[in-house]
């Protein structure tokens, strides 16, 4: 019989969909959050995305879809482009809820959180480490490779690509 586990997903929300986006498709966020549940029994799923005024939208439909989405600020800099790096809020955030989960599943293929996905694995709350693109990911991750610690999503297109509404 299988056990119960409760493990959270700590997500670093740009670097999905840039990941995914460089496959070509779009990610659909709902789906992505069914899979969440039923491959690593993840009960509760921190997004973690830069807010930009105007779109208000997407953060609704985020919650709606049952993710506990934590803001980052923005800035705009003079060329216009737009800065609003997640990384201290995700570690943070992992840390605040460490005694709430059995295990963490971090998705992200960003070296930043390597700390953070080391300290889990030698303290056994490391559930999985989620990449999406097996391509571009940092060559720090290479030992949890070695380890069968990372999933790559690359591959999950028919199962999480955001379909178009017929109309």
């Amino acid at each position: 019989m299988k056990t119960s586990r409760n493990n959270f997903a700590f997500i670093d929300s740009q670097n999905l969909h840039l990941g995914i986006k460089s496959h070509g498709w779009k990610l659909d966020f709902a789906r992505f959050l069914v899979y969440l549940r039923h491959r690593f029994s993840v009960k509760k799923a921190f997004l973690f995305i830069g807010y930009m005024p105007g779109n208000e939208g997407l953060y609704t439909k985020l919650q709606q879809a049952g993710y506990v989405v934590v803001f980052k600020p923005t800035l705009v800099l003079d060329d216009g482009s737009v800065k609003g790096n997640v990384d201290a809020e995700l570690v943070l955030h992992t840390m605040i809820e460490y005694e709430n989960y059995d295990k963490a599943v971090i998705v992200s293929g960003d070296g930043d959180f390597h700390c953070l996905v080391e300290y889990l694995e030698e303290n056994q709350k490391l559930e999985k480490l989620i990449v999406p693109n097996k391509n571009k990911y940092s060559i720090l991750f290479k030992e949890f490779y070695k380890r069968g610690m990372i999933s790559f999503l690359g591959g999950l297109k028919d199962k999480l690509q955001k379909h178009k509404k017929r109309g």
